[in-house]
């Protein structure tokens, strides 16, 4: 005897939209990747390896939504002579992926986010 077939072997199609809609839950409220995969009826490794391939495509960040915004130090600040130049510093970024990112603080911002894309993307 060969073996007996206990039931049909449920196989699922994913969009793109619904993977990212699931990877998404992750954190929210605290719930972890157990628990949205439960949820949803999937594996953990399922939803690690929607990760991987969604940021691979450029559709996943882990901080989609992160926002840049200009700081002006300046006013906290007592104000400084007309002949002293501006001091800029060593700034030290890490960021979620595990990479540290070390650059000047007197960097132009939106060259330090086209550096923060090209570095999360890699």
């Amino acid at each position: 005897m060969l073996g007996e077939v206990l039931g049909v072997e449920r196989r699922r199609r994913w969009s793109e939209d619904e993977k990212l809609e699931i990877l998404s839950e992750v954190g929210v409220g605290g719930a972890s990747v157990t628990q949205v995969a439960q949820r949803h009826e999937i594996t953990r490794s399922q939803i690690y390896g929607w990760r991987r391939d969604l940021k691979k495509k450029g559709l996943w960040s882990p901080d989609r939504g992160a926002v840049f915004l200009p700081v002006d130090f300046s006013a906290a600040q007592a104000p400084a002579s007309a002949s002293a130049p501006s001091r800029s510093g060593p700034v030290e970024l890490r960021m979620s992926n595990g990479r540290c990112l070390r650059f000047d603080s007197g960097m132009d911002g939106e060259a330090l986010t086209r550096l923060i894309r090209a570095v999360e993307a890699a």
